[in-house]
C-alpha cells in the first residue's frame, strides 16, 4: 500500500511587490487595539471608547467613512444588505412562506409572492398556489435569490422574481468565510473552463456545468438531472479545490482570482491540490498574476 509522506519544507519568500501591497490593503486590528486617539471620529460597529481612545473589539479590517470608523470582522455571520446575490438551502416550508439558510444568524424568509410561478405565470397568488407550495421548493432544496429588504431582528427577506434566479440543480456547494467574497456588478459567471459559477455574498459558492441553453418556460423550477460528462464532473472538482485554496490563504473570491488559480493549478493533478506545499505554490502564483495586472 503506497504511503504518501510530507517532510517540512522551508517557506518560500514572497516577493516584496506582495508583501507591499498586502500591506497597503488592509488596516488589521485584534481585540484591545488602538485603532485612534483622535476623539473627532465617531465610534463604529466593532469599537469602543476608552480613555479616549478609541479600541478595537473584534478582529478584522478597519474601514472608515468620513467620520465613521468601524472593523468588519474577517470571521462572522452573514449580515445580509439589499440587492445581495446569496445561495440558500431550503430548511422549512410554512405557510405561504419557505425559511431559508443563508449562512446568517437567523434564517431568511421566501414569501409565496417572491417567486415565479411555473410557466412564468403573471398573477394573484391563490389557495391552490399555497398547497403546491411543497411541489415548487421542499426541504434540502437549494436556490439563488436577491435580498429583498432586511427585516428589523437582521432576518432577510429574499426573492427569485427574475429568471436568473431560482431553484439549483446539479452541482457542488462550497461554504467559505462571507468576509472572503469581494462585491461585484455581476456574481454570475460562466467561466472559459467550460463552468458556471455563483458567488454567493453569504459564503454559499454554487459550480455546476455551463448550461446548453436556459429553461426560460421553466420559471425557474424545473432541473435538469441528466448525467454529468466525466469532462465537466472534473473541472467542477479542479475549481472547488482552487476555492478551498484561495480561501485557506485568506485570498478574496472573484471570477478573477479564481480563474487565475484554475489555470495555475493545471501543472498539478486535481487530489494534489488539498497538499499545504501545492496550495502555496499556486495561490502565491495567483497573487503574483493579480500584482501584475492591477500594477
Amino acid at each position: 500500500m503506497a504511503i504518501d509522506v510530507r517532510l517540512p519544507a522551508a517557506r518560500k519568500r514572497v516577493n516584496e511587490a506582495l508583501a507591499a501591497a498586502a500591506d497597503k490593503s488592509w488596516h488589521l486590528v485584534s481585540p484591545g487595539d488602538t485603532i485612534t486617539t483622535d476623539t473627532g471620529f465617531m465610534r463604529g460597529h466593532g469599537t469602543y471608547m476608552e480613555d479616549e481612545r478609541l479600541v478595537a473589539s473584534v478582529a478584522g479590517a478597519v474601514e472608515r467613512v468620513n467620520k465613521l470608523i468601524c472593523v468588519r470582522a474577517f470571521k462572522t455571520r452573514y449580515n445580509g444588505e439589499v440587492g445581495d446575490i446569496v445561495v440558500g438551502r431550503i430548511t422549512e416550508v410554512q405557510q405561504r412562506r419557505w425559511k431559508v439558510d443563508t449562512n446568517s444568524r437567523l434564517d431568511s424568509v421566501l414569501i409565496l409572492s417572491s417567486v415565479n410561478l411555473p410557466g412564468g405565470e403573471l398573477r394573484r397568488r391563490s389557495a391552490e398556489d399555497e398547497l403546491a407550495m411543497r411541489s415548487y421548493l421542499q426541504e434540502g432544496d437549494l436556490i439563488s435569490a436577491e435580498v429583498q429588504a432586511v427585516y428589523s431582528d437582521g432576518a432577510l427577506s429574499l426573492h427569485t422574481r427574475s429568471l436568473k434566479y431560482g431553484k439549483l440543480g446539479q452541482g457542488v456547494l462550497v461554504q467559505v468565510s462571507p468576509s472572503l467574497i469581494k462585491r461585484r456588478k455581476t456574481h454570475f459567471h460562466n467561466l472559459p473552463c467550460g463552468a458556471s459559477i455563483i458567488l454567493g455574498n453569504n459564503g454559499f459558492i454554487w459550480l455546476y456545468p455551463t448550461p446548453e441553453q436556459m429553461e426560460e418556460e421553466a420559471g425557474g423550477f424545473i432541473t435538469n438531472l441528466e448525467p454529468v460528462a466525466l469532462s465537466d464532473r472534473e473541472v467542477i472538482s479542479r475549481l472547488r479545490n482552487c476555492i478551498l485554496a484561495l480561501s485557506w490563504q485568506k485570498m478574496l473570491l472573484y471570477d478573477t482570482s479564481i480563474l487565475y488559480c484554475y489555470e495555475a493549478s493545471q501543472a498539478h493533478q486535481i487530489k494534489d491540490l488539498l497538499k499545504m506545499e501545492v496550495i502555496e505554490d499556486i495561490v502565491l502564483e495567483t497573487r503574483q498574476r493579480l500584482v501584475e495586472q492591477e500594477g
